[in-house]
């Protein structure tokens, strides 16, 4: 996909994003929206193309760092259950719930019997959601070993990109068999006909950007809104003077136009 034709499709993408939000906002749906897979798999680059002419009082990221020692202590969905939207709410998870089907799984960060419980609570949990009224949609971003040690390789040398780099990247890396074991038991336990998962193939960015924002707005009944004409009202008569700019903390003009 050519550089023109990607922002074309991503233009008009866009566009009905802020329909979506308009309609969301005015019909007080709750959308929730989980984005998973494998570390450099794109996840964030959609997540970034979606909210970036969106309004971030409606559409809001969660993506939750370690949890804290009370949080451990909590029922593990709990953390999650306080970030889920309110009426007029779209929140995309970056990495979500699924954590525990993953990287606590693989990196034993969790017990057997909890992982045992996540796997078949997980359903119920977003059966419930769902019966609410919570519009669940789940991404999974699948990307080969070759592409991953590309962008790997990629964000170790620049330094824009270097802090997406973690430790747990390289033993993300060298676990690729278990992680796949892992996801293989997740889908399994937990794609269903009420909540499935859909796979965007994620070597190609641009593609899985257009493809997944396309499919995202398939899968909700959204309306298009008219804007009514807006005049902008006169400006106060009332006489003012500015005060002398040498009053003022200004920052340096040191690039000029």
């Amino acid at each position: 996909m050519k550089k023109h034709e990607y922002e074309e499709h991503i233009s008009k993408l866009q566009i009905e994003l802020v329909n979506l939000q308009e309609w969301v906002q005015t019909t007080g749906a709750k959308v929730v929206v989980i984005f998973e897979g494998r570390d450099a798999a794109g996840k964030g680059g959609v997540i970034k193309t979606i909210t970036s002419r969106l309004n971030p009082r409606i559409v809001k990221v969660v993506a939750l760092g370690k949890p804290t020692e009370k949080e451990r202590s909590q029922w593990y969905f709990q953390r999650y259950v306080s970030h889920l939207p309110a009426g007029g709410e779209i929140i995309l998870f970056d990495r979500s719930w699924y954590n525990r089907a993953g990287v606590e799984k693989v990196m034993g960060f969790c017990t057997d019997a909890e992982y045992q419980d996540f796997l078949t609570s997980c359903p119920e949990f977003e059966t419930m959601l769902i019966r609410s009224g919570i519009t669940l949609i789940k991404y999974w971003f699948s990307v080969s070993q070759e592409k991953q040690e590309e962008r790997f390789l990629e964000r170790l040398d620049n330094p824009l990109k270097r802090w997406k780099f973690s430790d747990m990247d390289l033993v993300s890396r060298s676990k690729w068999t278990e992680y796949s074991k892992a996801k293989d038991a997740m889908l399994k336990y937990t794609d269903t006909n009420l909540s499935p998962w859909y796979n965007i193939e994620a070597d190609n960015k641009k593609a899985a950007r257009v493809n997944c924002i396309s499919h995202l707005l398939s899968l909700i009944d959204y309306q298009s809104y008219n804007h009514k004409s807006v005049k902008l009202p006169k400006v106060s008569p009332i006489q003012y003077k500015r005060p002398d700019k040498c009053t003022l903390r200004s920052v340096p003009n040191k690039y000029k136009s």
